[in-house]
């Protein structure tokens, strides 16, 4: 594992033994050694820049999804937090693929391969192709979850940020697993979220997200949800 917990709220990690590590700016909270920091730019969060209409809107809206990032590398140990927040760190020793929100993803190994995804390609926004993407934007927009959000894969670690400690959920019974939007945190495996009504549109204005909007979870693997319905 290339993270491991000083606490709940901090890890540290050996940078030169992770061979580069990828974290949110303002999280580094103090090092020792040689350790060179320079700003990273996660791939496609602007691969719809210049385009038109409302692709040019969803373009927006992906490059919402990326937090500015530092990549630290070099020879020492760094300590990394941020706002006091709870830490978990996943092992991804079994390959897979991590999807978090960029605004609860902490850092990473380098060595992960990191890029922006549309939620759609994981079955959210209620259709197919941009129409799709616009509806799920409309969802999103609802339940406070986003139309795009980050993927890591690869061999490594990942650490997640969440309000109040997290819980690991196992996706892949006989029933879905349903999860409130602002709740959610990310998903491991082999796992596809959709964005689900359980009231009329009208009648949602009027209530709370995690009752008139649930995420709803299938196929093989895990769904981390954080233990507040606190918005980072």
């Amino acid at each position: 594992m290339v993270f491991s917990k000083v606490n709940s709220k901090v890890v540290k990690v050996d940078v030169g033994a992770a061979g580069g590590v990828v974290a949110r700016t303002g999280a580094m909270l103090f090092y020792t050694g040689q350790v060179q920091f320079s700003p990273h730019q996660v791939p496609g969060s602007q691969s719809m820049a210049g385009m038109g209409g409302f692709t040019r809107m969803a373009g927006r809206m992906m490059q919402g999804e990326h937090e500015r990032t530092m990549l630290a590398q070099g020879q020492g140990e760094v300590h990394y937090g941020h706002a006091g927040l709870e830490v978990h760190v996943v092992d991804m020793s079994q390959g897979g693929a991590l999807c978090v929100e960029a605004s609860r993803l902490l850092a990473h190994n380098a060595g992960l391969q990191s890029s922006v995804i549309s939620v759609t390609s994981q079955g959210g926004g209620g259709g197919r192709g941009m129409l799709g993407a616009l509806r799920g934007a409309a969802a999103g927009a609802l339940s406070g979850t986003g139309m795009f959000t980050t993927q890591l894969s690869g061999y490594g670690s990942a650490v997640l940020l969440a309000h109040g400690g997290f819980i690991e959920l196992p996706v892949g019974g006989t029933n879905p697993v349903f999860v409130d939007p602002d709740a959610f945190v990310g998903t491991y495996g082999s796992v596809q979220v959709e964005l689900k009504s359980a009231v009329g549109w009208r009648e949602a204005m009027g209530r709370g997200v995690g009752e008139a909007m649930q995420l709803q979870c299938t196929g093989q693997g895990i769904v981390y949800v954080q233990a507040s319905e606190e918005k980072l």
